[in-house]
């Protein structure tokens, strides 16, 4: 029951700011066990998480703001049923992952032999961040797992997307976007803008224009995913 979080804010204001701040202590009630952010800047993914609830996170907002005056962020807030190992967001220099769902649940020393991926956590949101690197459709290569997913990308380029398992919500507003796990997360964070339930199996991915792209997937029992090639 994890909560994820993923914005691009245009020239952010204190308001800006303060409304993010409050959208991630809103959605701590999905996760109290651990917070993590990303942001863009500097021509890297830097990441930050701690074993704390978003209450507690030392956020420091506008250091985040990339050079070019607007934030490219994505935040997590985890919920765990087994340790605090391996925390969310699941990143490197190039992309960062958060997500809510599940994956797999074979053992982590099975996934090479599985899923063909060497992996540095046991948190199955790595099997992701491999799958769109190698410019696969995680909404197809994963298309039996449970998923709601933002990805941050070294471009400052924002990527949400999400399957039936798990709900997914895009909140538009006059500088900004930011995605949120529920719709009533923005609202009682006093977001004022629109929001709508991101559509099923679906790209939804904003630049740093806030330019919207819209990539229908289509899954099929059948399908090679080995030839879906969104990069």
């Amino acid at each position: 029951m994890c909560a994820v979080i993923g914005t691009i804010i245009q020239n952010p204001s204190t308001k800006d700011f303060e409304n993010l701040l409050r959208v991630f202590h809103e959605s701590k009630i999905r996760g109290m066990h651990a917070t993590g952010i990303s942001y863009v800047k500097h021509g890297k993914i830097h990441t930050e998480k701690y074993p704390v609830p978003a209450n507690e996170f030392p956020f420091n907002l506008p250091a985040y703001v990339n050079e070019d005056g607007n934030l490219y962020l994505v935040g997590h807030c985890r919920y765990s049923t087994s340790d605090l190992e391996y925390n969310q967001p699941i990143a490197n220099d190039n992309l960062s992952v958060v997500h809510n769902g599940v994956i797999t649940q074979e053992l982590p020393e099975r996934w090479k032999e599985l899923y063909g991926y060497d992996c540095e956590t046991k948190n199955d949101t790595e099997l992701i961040l491999h799958t769109a690197e190698d410019c696969i459709s995680p909404l197809v290569r994963w298309k039996d797992s449970s998923l709601a997913v933002c990805e941050l990308h070294v471009d400052r380029v924002i990527r949400a997307y999400r399957n039936g398992k798990r709900p997914l919500y895009l909140t538009t507003f006059n500088n900004g976007c930011i995605i949120t796990s529920t719709e009533n997360i923005p609202a009682r964070a006093g977001i004022e803008g629109f929001t709508t339930e991101l559509p099923l199996n679906t790209y939804i991915t904003f630049n740093d224009a806030l330019a919207m792209m819209v990539e229908k997937e289509t899954i099929a029992d059948a399908v090679d995913f080995q030839h879906y090639e969104l990069c």
